[in-house]
């Protein structure tokens, strides 16, 4: 399901598997999506499902064994070692789940180190920007560990956002915070597609968190199974408790998510509702 916006990145019958043979484990099996610049995609699915590949193939952490990605206009299936490691440092932010802040420095110094690294200088108004956006104002001369976790996970998002990436990735992000902190967290991710037109892919277990989204992905089997726009806390965790059952019963019957995926996927595969 797209929209009007241009497309940020694009994976046409991307695949993914480990090992060969008998042995091998299909985790993306001819994935098509396409991701829109300024919105906010979240992907869920049950452990194993594939979410967590996808994320990191799209990102160029890992590679694919066929099909192709699109990223920003160029093919980043056909770049070389180098050419992923400049895309990475220049065109992808990444947010983790454990904020992997540098505890001897600065929040501010910690928000400025891509471009540190990259030996760049930082575009202060854009910087401003972030900080206040993020409500960072009184705490960057503050090192991590006299920051709350929902403190550093905004330092963390303004790591991201610094270098303004094409696409900014983010790995279960409020998977280490309480319900507050991650409430304020993911409103900020939110605000900063609303209001700075970036663009946010999450994988994320919470159904809570995905309701944040423009956008959610359900993921089974390596395959997308849902595809909901503006979705619901509670709809996203009926289409995931379904899938979760899913695994653990062979001969039951088709789940309404893979109901749904008739017209995007053959599902002769899928482990339940043959």
């Amino acid at each position: 399901m797209t929209g009007s916006n241009p497309v940020a990145i694009e994976a046409i019958n991307l695949m993914k598997d480990y090992g060969r043979g008998e042995n091998a484990v299909h985790a993306l099996r001819g994935v098509n999506i396409s991701f829109e610049q300024g919105r906010f995609t979240a992907i869920m699915g049950p452990s194993g499902s594939g979410k967590s590949t996808l994320m990191h193939t799209l990102a160029g952490l890992d590679s694919a064994s066929g099909g192709r990605i699109i990223f920003d206009g160029a093919e980043l299936t056909s770049m070389n070692d180098n050419q992923l490691t400049l895309l990475r440092r220049h065109r992808v932010g990444f947010i983790f789940q454990s904020f992997n802040l540098l505890p001897m420095f600065s929040a501010e110094q910690n928000i400025l180190m891509p471009l540190t690294l990259a030996g760049e200088k930082p575009d202060r108004s854009w910087f401003k920007v972030l900080v206040e956006t993020l409500g960072l104002e009184g705490r960057l001369s503050h090192r991590p560990n006299e920051l709350s976790g929902g403190q550093q996970q905004r330092v963390a998002i303004a790591r991201a956002l610094i270098s303004k990436p094409a696409v900014v990735f983010a790995d279960e992000p409020t998977g280490n915070l309480d319900s507050v902190s991650s409430a304020e967290v993911l409103s900020f991710l939110k605000q900063s597609v609303k209001e700075l037109g970036q663009t946010v892919i999450m994988v994320t277990h919470d159904a809570v968190a995905a309701s944040y989204a423009d956008r959610a992905i359900v993921f089974a089997d390596g395959r997308i199974v849902a595809d909901e726009t503006d979705p619901a806390a509670e709809r996203m965790s009926e289409l995931l408790m379904e899938e979760r059952d899913c695994v653990t019963r062979s001969s039951a019957a088709p789940t309404v998510a893979q109901r749904m995926s008739d017209s995007l996927a053959d599902t002769k595969d899928f482990p339940c509702g043959q």
